[in-house]
């Protein structure tokens, strides 16, 4: 019982494989999907703890929402992001 979040964790992976597996072509479209969404998250990650470092209160949230706009506009979709929070403080 307690190591449910593993045997979740693996049907996930599985069934992600699967996925890809169904999709054929459309393999290289999620690998870029996939990979802007990661280096999205990352370089959110990043720029709000180098604002932090330099004591700027400005922070985008890492969600959904943020994780899915970094992944379909890669790093323009990241500046969207800081111009709406940027804005929203003036």
């Amino acid at each position: 019982m307690g190591n449910m979040g593993g045997i979740a964790a693996i049907l996930a992976v599985c069934l992600i494989v699967l996925g890809i597996g169904a999709m054929g072509r459309k393999v290289e479209w999620l690998v870029n999907f996939i990979l802007r969404a990661v280096m999205g998250t990352i370089g959110i990650y990043a720029i709000n703890y180098m604002l932090a470092m330099r004591q700027i209160q400005v922070a985008v949230g890492i969600n959904l929402f943020t994780i899915l706009t970094s992944g379909i506009l890669g790093f323009p979709g990241v500046a969207v992001l800081y111009g709406i929070h940027f804005f929203k403080i003036l």
